[in-house]
Order: structure tokens, then sequence, then C-alpha cells
């Protein structure tokens, strides 16, 4: 049985570093050059199927890293989060492990840093803490990455009823002349969905709508 075989290995201009490789002058994929170099590839070499393998992983492993790229220029990602979305658009389960690991070693993903910013972000927008532990937790990032977020946005002692004060406030005013039971109601409601509850948002409404 006749063995396929390199047929080119060129530089991809779009990214440094790494080798379009074509088998049997179709396109295969894009490989590491370090592989390349590793692996002793050189157009004309027979591609085994250990060969073939190495390849194949390592080929996907790009794709994966390339999908990824693309998805945090658009916006930053929690690690599972980034990691569901690259699985559902395709991606073999290694390949993305292995663009994950390589973008959390190059600094590209960071949990921690990714909950903080999502809490100072959303929290400017209006929501409570309840509110971004549920989505935080959904994303798949770590409890103790969204305690500490939190944590730092509101540090113990501190004020944490300026910004419900004000939602609830404006929310009031937007339900008219509503007898005052049905008003607090709907505010505590309008509250909880923003991730505000507790005894201390109950007895602020209480008294705001009174």
């Amino acid at each position: 049985m006749t063995l396929p075989v390199l047929t080119a290995l060129e530089p991809d201009p779009r990214r440094p570093g790494t080798l379009r490789v074509e088998v049997d002058g179709a396109r295969f994929g894009a490989v590491p050059e370090e592989l390349a170099r590793a692996a002793g590839l050189a157009v004309g070499r027979a591609v085994d199927a250990e060969l073939a393998e190495r390849l194949t992983a390592a080929a996907d492993a790009e794709g994966a890293f390339r999908t990824l790229l693309r998805a945090l220029e658009r916006r930053s990602f929690g690690r599972a989060d980034l990691g569901r979305r690259l699985v559902r658009k395709g991606h073999p389960g290694p390949a993305v492990d292995a663009a994950i690991e390589r973008a959390i070693g190059l600094g590209l993903l960071d949990d921690a840093a990714f909950a903080r910013n999502y809490v100072q972000t959303r929290g400017a927008r209006g929501r409570g803490p309840s509110r971004l532990t549920r989505d935080l937790l959904a994303m798949g990032v770590d409890r103790v990455h969204v305690d500490r977020a939190l944590a730092a946005e509101w540090p113990e002692g501190s004020d944490r009823t300026g910004l419900p004060l004000a939602l609830a406030a404006k929310r009031a005013a937007q339900l008219g002349e509503l007898p005052r039971p049905v008003k607090r109601r709907r505010v505590l409601a309008y509250l909880a969905r923003r991730g505000f509850a507790g005894r201390d948002i109950s007895d602020m409404v209480a008294r705001l709508v009174s």
C-alpha cells in the first residue's frame, strides 16, 4: 500500500510560528514549527499512521487555538465557558483542552481576573451579588474566585444599599400610583431579578414605598 506523502510545508502568513501542511496535494492543516522540526517533517516524506495521528492532533489543537483567539478578540471569557464554546463549534475535546492550557500559559485566560472584571462591569450596570454569583457559577468559574471578586467590589462594612436604592426608586417611580403593597412586591421582584435580595433590601423597599 502506498503511503500518503507531504507535498507542501510553508509558513502560514496568518500565524507566525506555524506551518501550512499539504498531504498528497490537499490542505491538511497548520502545525507549530517546533513540532515540524521535532518530527523531521520535509516535503516528500511519507506519512505513516503514527505521523498522521501526530499531525492530526497538532492541527486540531492549532485550529481550536485560533478559534479561541478570535473569541477573545471580541470579549473576555472564563476558562470553562470558553471550552464549552469551542466544543460546540466542533473542535475535539483533546484539542480544546490543549488550546485552553496554551492560552492559560500565555496569560490569555485567568478566571480570577475574569471574575473581578465581570463583577466590576456588571455590578456597575445594576446587577447585584446573588445575580453575579449565579452568572459566574453557571459559566464554570470557581466559587473561590467569585467570592473574592464580590468581596473586592463590596468590602465588609461598606454601604451596599446605594445602587439597589437608586434602582428601587427608579422602578417605584415607573410603577406610578399602584397600591403600596403591589408596588412593594413588584419593586422587590425587580431587585431580586437584578440580584439584590435579603432583609436589608426588604427593609429599604418598605421605607421607600411607605
